[in-house]
């Protein structure tokens, strides 16, 4: 996932919404979706930290 932009991270976000969104996944699919999902969450708000600190600081002038 390392090598995956904050773009595609999102798409994939979008993916699986709306495969949830359909519901004709099964138990073992809806787990597997959910955890794919939530790692993608995490990937995009350590991106978006690690961006906001990079501005800070070049508003800082560091």
């Amino acid at each position: 996932m390392s090598e995956m932009s904050y773009t595609q991270a999102m798409q994939r976000l979008e993916l699986i919404l709306s495969q949830l969104e359909e519901g004709n996944k099964s138990v073992d699919e809806l787990s597997d979706l959910v955890k794919e999902a939530s790692e993608l969450v995490k990937f995009c708000r350590t991106k978006l930290r690690s961006t906001e600190e990079e501005i800070q600081k070049a508003f800082d002038g560091e």
